[in-house]
């Protein structure tokens, strides 16, 4: 298997030591900050937003990954277009013209990306993946952090890994949602690439956020 990323869901960090949470995360060498963008009407929640995205993409060199929960995606890909070699991923379900969304991230300077939600099939995402450069295969429902795992959800992260492996695609697989310490050795065997952690593994106050991220990273060494 190749090497694994790991992508720090930001909406789960501590907001009042943000910039200890990110120093450590440089010092740690992590790939991606996973930026959850939520309007308040494709899932119900609002979290976080261009401005906070921008302070990071300005802090630091780590790469945003920044996931567009929203209604309207087509409307705001200009709006992101400056943070340059960002992931940009969105749900295909809610764009009219998936091809020509993926075909604007690109255009813009980011790396196209799409995120198929527990409650979708593989199917509905087969046509497109040789435009992207990232699958984000949810886990959980859209929205909030905290969800327990979604039945199925493994086994689905696991055929989505092994159509992209058949297919010869260069498309990164990342999970998301409930990637524990229980569940994360799981999700490294189905064939996840990159994975967004949060409340249940990086950020659990049962260890400080650097032993965290070294437990992280040697469960995902000893993948089930």
């Amino acid at each position: 298997m190749d090497m694994c990323k790991i992508a720090p869901s930001m909406m789960c960090a501590d907001f009042l030591d943000l910039k200890h949470v990110v120093n450590t995360f440089i010092e740690e060498q992590i790939d991606y900050l996973h930026m959850d963008i939520v309007d308040g009407h494709y899932a119900p929640n609002f979290t976080l937003g261009v401005g906070f995205c921008k302070t990071l993409y300005e802090y630091t060199d780590i790469p945003l990954d920044i996931h567009l929960m929203i209604d309207n995606p087509d409307e705001h890909i200009d709006t992101f277009s400056p943070f340059t070699g960002s992931v940009l991923s969105f749900h295909p379900e809610i764009s009219p013209q998936p091809y020509a969304t993926l075909q604007r991230i690109k255009d813009s300077g980011m790396r196209p990306g799409l995120v198929l939600k527990p409650d979708l099939p593989l199917e509905s995402v087969k046509p497109f993946l040789p435009q992207v450069e990232l699958l984000n295969v949810m886990t959980v429902h859209p929205g909030y952090a905290g969800q327990s795992l979604v039945p199925g959800t493994i086994e689905k992260l696991a055929a989505s890994a092994a159509w992209v492996e058949r297919a010869g695609l260069k498309v990164e697989i990342e999970v998301d949602g409930n990637v524990s310490w229980k569940h994360a050795p799981a999700m490294r065997a189905a064939g996840a690439g990159v994975f967004v952690t949060g409340t249940s593994s990086i950020f659990s106050t049962e260890g400080s956020l650097r032993d965290n991220i070294g437990r992280f990273r040697k469960i995902l060494s000893h993948p089930a």
